[in-house]
């Protein structure tokens, strides 16, 4: 009993480190890398389609994306799909290939920036917070019902805390290399 709430609550905090590591990923540092178009859809021939589903998504060199198209009539579908994302990107359609240049940010959009990976990573702090908490309230809930022994209990609300702590560390250790990629220049 105790070792499935301590289970659940490890997994329920791992899969939010996860969304974290995802989030940060869709936020846009000076640097190109091909993950940045992945929830970006195109018509493909009327099915809304990503982009790394139609064609290849490589890295040209450090600020700039490479869509090769599997099918030629796709190049400028994909250029209008990237123009009219919320992305802000310019892409330039060179044969079959989709170039798509990484523009340098102003130092006021890199704070703008850094404040939003600061809030989601608080946002994701919050939830391993709030999976620590049902955590105990099941355990305390066991207590009551008399199925496990109070040391029992204290030494799994301890573990849980332990599990808290490494998992809070583990997300101000993403949150501290997000930022410091996103003010390198």
């Amino acid at each position: 009993m105790i070792a499935d709430v301590k289970k659940t609550a490890e997994q329920k905090m791992k899969k939010t480190v996860e969304a974290l590591k995802s989030d940060l990923a869709k936020v846009r540092t000076g640097r190109a890398h091909t993950g940045l178009l992945d929830h970006i859809m195109v018509d493909y021939y009327g099915t809304p389609t990503p982009i790394p589903q139609v064609g290849n998504v490589t890295l040209l060199d450090a600020r700039t994306i490479g869509v090769t198209p599997w099918d030629r009539k796709m190049a400028n579908v994909i250029d209008k799909a990237i123009r009219n994302s919320e992305l802000g990107l310019n892409p330039a359609t060179v044969g079959e290939t989709v170039r798509v240049p990484m523009p340098p940010l102003t130092e006021e959009r890199r704070k703008e920036l850094t404040k939003v990976v600061r809030q989601e990573g608080e946002n994701a702090r919050v939830a391993v917070r709030n999976v620590r908490r049902d955590a105990i309230h099941h355990l305390k809930e066991l207590l009551k019902q008399k199925r496990v022994a109070e040391d029992e209990e204290r030494r799994a609300q301890d573990d849980v805390q332990k599990l808290t702590d490494r998992h809070i560390a583990e997300i101000d250790k993403l949150l501290q290399q997000k930022e410091a990629d996103l003010m390198a220049i």
